[in-house]
């Protein structure tokens, strides 16, 4: 802020005059707890959401549908008709058992790792990967989903970071339950022997 910007916190008028102390030119300096209220409750809200973050990522027990559910307004589900993503084709689709477009957004899902597609480490992963990718394929299809953030919103490649849940329950964890997955903790491991 430049000095010609700065506007003096003075009263104007003649000092006893009528309304003095309603007259002031610019906003009048405020003090004492007051100034603590914002960053209090930015700290607390940080404090929050990073807790909402932990449990959703699967914290201590499997919290993960329950606060998914938490975090999604009721009557806020979408659905489409996915297919299978092509070259040029990036809507409404899936590119690999974890990742998908929908309504001109990529979407990783935050709470799992399928095996790798592009390209696979072997055969095996190849084989596993396909089923995870049509087995998202149909699960997506099978009805209304909702989407929630977690702690980031983003990954380093700019896809949405979001928990997909049907009825309060995580598809990422529909698909670790029939080993098409596993359940993300930071790191991609091997699907090879």
């Amino acid at each position: 802020m430049t000095k010609s910007n700065v506007v003096p916190f003075r009263k104007t008028g003649k000092p006893g005059g009528k309304n003095d102390r309603h007259r002031w030119q610019g906003k009048p300096p405020r003090s004492g707890p007051r100034r603590l209220r914002k960053p209090l409750a930015a700290i607390c809200c940080t404090m929050i959401l990073a807790a909402g973050g932990w449990l959703a990522f699967n914290g201590p027990g499997d919290l993960s549908g329950l606060v998914a559910a938490a975090r999604t307004p009721t009557g806020h589900s979408s659905s489409a008709a996915f297919s299978f993503c092509g070259a040029d084709r990036h809507v409404n689709c899936v590119v690999d058992g974890d990742t998908f477009w929908f309504k001109g957004q990529k979407i990783r899902i935050a709470d799992i790792d399928t095996p790798e597609l592009s390209p696979p480490r072997c055969e095996a992963e190849r084989i596993k990967g396909e089923a995870a990718k049509a087995r998202l394929l149909a699960l997506l299809n099978a009805g209304e989903f909702s989407l929630s953030a977690g702690l980031r919103d983003e990954d380093k490649y700019g896809r949405k970071l979001r928990t997909v849940t049907r009825a309060g329950r995580s598809l990422g964890a529909t698909l670790i339950d029939e080993g098409l997955a596993r359940r993300w903790d930071g790191a991609r491991h091997g699907w090879c022997g």
